[in-house]
């Protein structure tokens, strides 16, 4: 074949998934659409977008060379059905950093903490489904004695918030005070970060949780999170919380 066959053929391809004039890209209208939903983060849903989880699962061939371009790896768990992509890990080159980052309160990465210890304490019996009350009790032990009541309440109300729009790991169940803890948190968060990030705060919480509750914690990519420092926080790669 000559360089001139090889170009019509090229060309015959992105007319063939071609959407609008002009248009050179190879996917299909719902695999680009399940990509961009990748890009945008923090994941891709099967159980809230079917269409575009069905999609992914189609030509996830041609997505994941999509985003090898953009230096990004697709992290797809087909029995939970959900997707997140994360920046590439290579020791070859460096490599840019693609996926965008989200600042963590402190509380923010400790609510993060006590739902993931609830999602995997709960996972064999299916759905984990959690009350807000039994979470904020957990975190009590962070409240520190400049802080009254009201003041810890309303931050505690602003992590749950962050956790249910920003991040994504809780869903309403019913009642505004019930959420079901996504599993896409048992890959976002692996076992190694959980146990520095987890040794770090039960010293803060035995220290009688003496950090600015409203301090920014590390530097997480979406779903892939992300936190500034202060001295006692624990330096985690957060980009595996993982969109």
């Amino acid at each position: 074949m000559t360089q001139t066959d090889e170009n019509t053929v090229e060309t015959d391809a992105a007319a063939a998934t071609g959407l609008w004039a002009g248009d050179t890209g190879v996917l299909g209208e719902q695999a680009r659409r399940a990509l961009l939903e990748l890009i945008k983060g923090p994941y891709l849903s099967g159980v809230k977008s079917p269409a575009l989880w069905s999609a992914l699962l189609a030509d996830e061939a041609g997505i994941r060379s999509r985003l090898d371009e953009l230096f990004l790896e697709l992290v797809v768990d087909r029995v939970g059905e959900f997707a997140f992509v994360r920046n590439v890990s290579s020791t070859e080159l460096k490599v840019p950093s693609a996926v965008r980052s989200a600042a963590l309160t402190f509380l923010d990465t400790a609510m993060l903490l006590v739902l993931r210890q609830m999602l995997l304490a709960g996972e064999g019996e299916g759905r984990v489904i959690v009350g807000r009350d039994d979470v904020f009790e957990q975190l009590r032990v962070y409240r520190t004695v400049d802080r009254d009541e009201s003041d810890f309440a309303k931050r505690l109300n602003s992590s749950w918030l962050n956790m249910k729009n920003k991040l994504r790991v809780i869903h309403q169940a019913g009642a505004d005070d019930r959420a079901e803890i996504s599993p896409v948190l048992r890959l976002i968060v692996d076992a190694e970060q959980i146990q520095a990030i987890g040794a770090e705060y039960r010293r803060i919480a035995a220290a009688g949780g003496a950090v600015p509750m409203d301090a920014p914690d590390d530097e997480r990519d979406e779903p892939n999170f992300s936190d500034d420092r202060t001295d006692s926080d624990t330096d985690i790669d957060s980009e595996e919380l993982t969109a």
